[in-house]
């Protein structure tokens, strides 16, 4: 995993409540303790930032623009991962399980898999 992203993943987790995090002096230990609406809406908001970026960029806007909000999407995506102990490396995992196959056909094994899983769950 890229060493930035190890960093801040490590940052991110000893910002936990449970490992002493602080919700009182760290915006991370605050939105975790708030819980997963409250990181999920954050991430709605980073994400229609960055499509409003891109639009300003597609109009003249500098590019600079883009990376700027998709660092914001990605830091509170990294937090989310945190909530339900999961890091980027799984997220990398299953790109490199990805990469190679035809997004279509990928795609499609997948609901396969969704509608296996959920019948499973009926029993």
């Amino acid at each position: 995993m890229n060493e930035t992203l190890r960093s801040l993943a490590a940052i991110i987790e000893s910002r936990k409540p449970q490992n002493g995090g602080d919700p009182e002096s760290s915006y991370v230990a605050r939105l975790l303790q708030k819980g997963d609406d409250a990181i999920l809406k954050k991430i709605g908001e980073e994400a229609t930032e960055t499509v409003m970026a891109a639009k300003d960029v597609r109009n003249g806007d500098l590019p600079s623009k883009i990376v700027s909000e998709c660092a914001d999407l990605w830091f509170h995506t990294m937090i989310l991962l945190a909530q339900f102990d999961l890091t980027p490396d799984d997220v990398l995992n299953e790109l490199s399980r990805r990469a190679g196959l035809s997004g279509i056909e990928e795609k499609a094994a997948r609901k396969v898999q969704q509608r296996t899983e959920n019948e499973n769950r009926k029993y």
